[in-house]
């Protein structure tokens, strides 16, 4: 059985055929999913869909792209949903230097106040990192994000990055990038961290794994995910599914 940590079954990508990727999923033995909420409209989304399948829980948090538009009321709004018994983490929250919509202040200081939310509510959070690797450990490091740990989504850093983040109580989570040819740094880590500290993910609709790459993705990807790990450790794919898996429940409270 694997458990896709990080799925946006709630992107209108899925708006005409949602029911069967989900059967799709269920088909490859995806045994539970992650739905990431990261402004109203996806967080409603989110909701919706947890409220209707049980074997899928929601996280809420609030992107940085779109930290510029993010208010009081919308902070208050994650704590009353957190409470929720099918939310098992806050976010996805983090920086991106790589668009501008949102000033670099903006964003740290949205940050910030998520990974409060998350310590005063005990959830996880989710880290969304591009481009701003050396402000988003310094971040969590001032912020102890280590009360509460987490998931560093979709990881393409290095080694050492990678060592830091797991001293903060931080599981490396993989996506299709590792599957990826030219893929030498996610490959590694993907190679060598221990297997206590490991996830996967597809963060569907988007970075599709090999060979489906350029098209849309879904979650019943995440056994290639699984798979090209499973080649990478010299292991099996039952192991790698078993241990992630694990790893994921124990880390969102899943029994």
């Amino acid at each position: 059985m694997l458990f896709d940590t990080h799925v946006h079954l709630n992107a209108d990508q899925y708006e005409e055929d949602l029911e069967e990727v989900i059967e799709r999923a269920r088909l490859e033995k995806i045994e539970n999913m992650v739905v990431v909420g990261f402004d109203r409209k996806t967080i409603k989304k989110a909701m919706e869909l947890v409220e209707t399948y049980d074997f899928l829980y929601a996280a809420v948090g609030w992107h940085p792209v779109d930290a510029i538009d993010f208010t009081e009321e919308d902070l208050e709004w994650l704590e009353e949903l957190s409470a929720h018994d099918k939310v098992v983490a806050i976010g996805e929250m983090g920086l991106d230097y790589h668009w501008d919509k949102s000033p670099k202040k903006v964003q740290k200081e949205v940050f910030r106040k998520q990974i409060q939310l998350a310590k005063k509510v005990q959830l996880p959070i989710i880290i969304h990192n591009r481009d701003a690797t050396a402000d988003v450990v310094q971040i969590l490091k001032e912020e102890n994000a280590k009360e509460v740990g987490g998931i560093m989504h979709c990881f393409t850093g290095s080694l050492e990055v990678a060592k830091e983040c797991m001293e903060m109580n931080f599981y490396i989570s993989f996506g299709g990038p590792v599957t990826f040819k030219n893929a030498k740094k996610p490959k590694e880590v993907a190679s060598e961290i221990p297997m206590d500290r490991l996830l996967i993910e597809t963060d569907c609709p988007y970075l599709t794994p090999h060979p489906y790459r350029g098209k849309r993705n879904e979650p019943s990807y995440v056994s290639l995910v699984a798979k090209q790990i499973a080649e990478l450790r010299d292991i099996t794919v039952e192991e790698v599914a078993e241990k992630t898996t694990a790893n994921a429940k124990k880390l969102f409270g899943i029994n």
